[in-house]
């Protein structure tokens, strides 16, 4: 054994070669640390898409000015799609968020968006008013509905 590390030792470097097959080297490198650099994304990820809108049935000239976004899952996923998520406010999955929709903030969720489900805030009562707006309620479908309370009705003493 002794012998056999002797030799490589003292072998001079210009008589070390790589055994290479095909275009992949044999020689092992797991010791070796490679660092990940982030991907760059490409410019078209974030160009506006007008099919987009018929795909959702929406209306490219009249755009919903709210979306509702819920969180899916993040197991598995890189550490800054988790850093934009928390900076979403999405912590808590399944839980509801509403975001402006103007183009600084449907930035951020382009990276993510498989991640997470958007919706458009749909308001099929229409908007409420000052009155109703302590009686609303945000469904999982992002329906913004009315609650309507009942008022007790005063029955009259029969005499």
């Amino acid at each position: 054994m002794a012998g056999v590390l002797h030799s490589i030792f003292l072998r001079p470097p210009g008589r070390l070669q790589s055994v290479k097959k095909g275009s992949e080297s044999l020689i092992r490198t797991e010791w070796i640390y490679h660092k990940f650099i982030r991907s760059r994304l490409p410019d078209k990820v974030f160009e506006p898409r007008p099919e987009g809108h018929e795909k959702h049935n929406g209306d490219p000239h009249n755009p919903h000015k709210l979306h509702i976004v819920t969180r899916i899952s993040i197991k598995r996923c890189l550490f800054w799609e988790k850093h934009t998520i928390k900076e979403l406010r999405l912590q808590k999955a399944h839980s509801l968020q509403s975001h402006k929709d103007i183009q600084q903030v449907n930035a951020k969720p382009e990276v993510v968006k498989h991640l997470m489900r958007i919706q458009p805030l749909k308001l099929p009562q229409g908007l409420p008013t000052e009155e109703t707006m302590s009686s609303m309620c945000l469904k999982s479908t992002g329906e913004l509905v009315v609650q309507s309370h009942l008022n007790p009705v005063e029955q009259e003493a029969k005499s």
